[in-house]
């Protein structure tokens, strides 16, 4: 299955608007808007925007926000938001479209999850960085390795059929035909290093959230609300890092 007849029939929506969604976006969310006070008119990017849940919400506070989506399907979901967002079909690989040092904010959640290959996701994160002027912040998503191994291997019983597509070290290989792409924290250290980008702040986006969550759905609203300061207070402790689902890595252009 291609990317357009994955996100054909994927609700990327749906997915964030789960609770265990709402953690990774309501985490998202509240570093983006903690950057975005450094600046007094930002201008947003949005690059692999899927449906546009970040950008339109970020539109709708009254930011300038741009958004890149490359499939059809997703594109057409964001502009009938009918939003303010500046919405453009677009590869996360090549921004021609847009001169350098244009945004203040970077957002490149979408792009990393599929990009396979430290080649092409530091082109990405370069061009990330070539449209965002000095000073300003870029943020990118990644996927866990080592939560994929745990849910989809052990958790789900699939570990003895897995064992083909991983090395000896439990790294899941790379071989291009896979939908979505893995990484560590050492993977994501040098892409940064390759790209010449300052770390910021590396987030454990959802933290435990997709472990425990059938447990989320039975918490009422007051005990969730509990649950995201808890989630908030630990995020940024380096030893959350191997739980977490998806990683947010806030870096930040010199």
């Amino acid at each position: 299955m291609n990317l357009e007849e994955y996100y054909n029939k994927f609700n990327e929506d749906k997915r964030l608007d789960s609770l265990r969604g709402q953690v990774e976006y309501l985490t998202s969310m509240k570093y983006i808007r903690e950057c975005l006070k450094s600046f007094e008119k930002p201008k947003i990017i949005d690059i692999g925007a899927g449906t546009g849940k970040y950008c339109c919400a970020l539109a709708n506070e009254g930011y300038d926000v741009t958004a890149v989506e490359l499939c059809k399907s997703n594109l057409g979901v964001l502009k009938a938001k009918k939003t303010a967002v500046k919405a453009f079909r677009g590869n996360a690989l090549n921004l021609k479209r847009f001169e350098d040092d244009s945004f203040d904010v970077t957002i490149l959640f979408g792009p990393m999850y599929h990009l396979h290959g430290f080649d092409d996701k530091i082109t990405a994160l370069k061009e990330a960085k070539r449209v965002t002027k000095s000073g300003g912040y870029i943020f990118v998503a990644y996927i866990n390795n080592d939560y994929a191994v745990i849910e989809h291997g052990f958790r789900e019983g699939k570990i003895l059929d897995s064992l083909d597509k991983m090395d000896e070290y439990f790294r899941i290989k790379e071989d291009g035909n896979e939908l979505y792409s893995y990484v560590r924290v050492n993977d994501i250290d040098y892409i940064n290093e390759k790209t010449e980008l300052k770390r910021y702040k590396l987030i454990a986006a959802d933290g435990l959230s997709s472990y425990i969550r059938e447990d989320l759905k039975k918490l009422s609203k007051d005990e969730f609300d509990i649950y995201m300061q808890y989630h908030l207070a630990v995020c940024e402790r380096s030893d959350m890092l191997g739980k977490t689902f998806h990683y947010l890595d806030i870096l930040m252009k010199e």
